[in-house]
Formats: structure tokens, sequence, C-alpha cells
């Protein structure tokens, strides 16, 4: 029996519109878009841009980050950002809850703690045109390696507006 060529190909229809996450790895820089939906919860429209770089990634141990909590996933990883609204209006980023985990072996997480919180400047705040904040997430992780999205947005599609790449050591 034949195989039909044209049945091998992917489908149009299983293609995204949206736009691919950045992909960001220490020492980069990216761009990723904030918008809003409407009062119902739809017509999701980009209203802003955002940089991320991710100035470091370090796996540290509870006492590396004062703490006598011992990870519930099994890592903790210290990550440092800077966030910059380089669009032309405000952006509000909360990162707490909207940061998931996952790699080639475990399904995504949520990989948020309260862990480090209060020390340094807060990454979650409203942005203003060209206003920048270098902030630290403690965040909990299965392994080292993987990936972590951001999901805070109002996105409807349910990809993350930008991952870090972490590194495997």
């Amino acid at each position: 029996m034949p195989v039909d060529e044209a049945a091998l190909e992917p489908s149009e229809e299983a293609s995204s519109s949206a736009p691919a996450a950045p992909v960001v790895k220490v020492g980069e820089t990216k761009e990723f878009g904030v918008g809003e939906t409407d009062e119902y919860g739809e017509n999701y429209r980009v209203t802003t841009k955002m940089s991320v770089t991710v100035v470091a990634a370090k796996y540290v141990t509870p006492a590396e980050v004062d703490t006598t909590n011992e990870p519930q996933h099994g890592q903790f990883v210290k990550l440092t950002l800077t966030l910059k609204n380089v669009g032309k209006a405000p952006a509000e980023i909360m990162t707490y809850g909207t940061m998931k985990w996952e790699d080639a072996s475990h399904a995504a997480q949520d990989a948020s703690t309260l862990e480090g919180v209060g020390e340094g400047p807060e990454l979650d705040t409203t942005y203003k045109p060209g206003q920048s904040v270098t902030g630290t997430l403690v965040l909990d992780v299965a392994a080292k390696g993987g990936t972590v999205g951001y999901y805070g947005t109002e996105d409807p599609s349910g990809e993350p507006a930008f991952v870090v790449e972490l590194p495997s050591t």
C-alpha cells in the first residue's frame, strides 16, 4: 500500500500564529511582548515591549539563600535577571506563580518560591518606558538544566513570554 506523502506533511492548522517565545541564555538579552486582553478576557494585543537579560543562573544550597527549607522539587537555582521596558507603554511584571520549569523528562511545573524575597530589588513591579530592574529569583527545579518559562502575561495562547535556558551544571 503506497504511503500518501501529503499525509506526512505538517498541516497548516498545527502551526501557531503566535511568535515563539525567545529563548535566553546566560549573558544574552532578548525582547518579548507584554499586552492585555479586553474586558471579556479576549482579543489579546501586545501593548509594549520588554527586554530580559539573564545576568546569572547559579545552583545553590538552602544555606546559600539563607533558609533552612529544602527545595520541594529537588534543586534551588538563583536566577538574576535584568528586565527593562523598551516599549512606549507601562508594563506590569509579576513573576511569583508564573515561572514554570521543565526539561525533556519532566513536565512543566511551577518553580516559584518565597526564598530570597526581600533581598535586593524586586522584579515584580510596573515598569514605565525606559525603566529597568536587576533582581534575583530563587526557583525550585527538579534537576539541573532544562528551561524556565515566564507565563505572567495575559496572552491566551498559553505560551510563555520568554524562556530561560538553564545551565546543566
